[in-house]
């Protein structure tokens, strides 16, 4: 099973912006029960203690193009820009900075993982 972990930024409320997110895939029947709020460990570089993402695991193929959709929609929902990246369990990602109407844009950002079907 393929994991994605989601980041997201753009203002002071990224905390809130994430759990809004899960309720919001936790809606779709392919990522049901498939998030999970984690901490990742800040680089050297950055400031601050952690860094929160959203862990999703994706069944098939089909499951990055429902997320993928999913986002988009949610993004257009949103009044502050924000930033999304999906970054692929071999390290590759996507990402984009867009609020409402221009989240259109995030389906044709994000390229399919190499996930195995299962």
């Amino acid at each position: 099973m393929e994991r994605v972990r989601i980041l997201v930024s753009g203002n002071d409320h990224v905390i809130d912006e994430l759990g809004l997110l899960r309720e919001w895939l936790n809606a779709e029947d392919e990522l049901r029960g498939r998030t999970e709020l984690s901490r990742v460990p800040v680089e050297p570089e950055q400031m601050g203690a952690v860094v929160d993402a959203l862990d999703v695991a994706l069944g098939s193929t089909g499951a990055l193009t429902v997320l993928a959709g999913s986002i988009a929609v949610w993004l257009r929902q949103r009044r502050s820009t924000l930033t999304v990246k999906i970054v692929n369990s071999d390290g590759s990602s996507q990402e984009i900075t867009a609020a409402g109407p221009a989240a259109d844009v995030l389906a044709e950002k994000v390229d399919a993982p190499r996930v195995a079907e299962g």
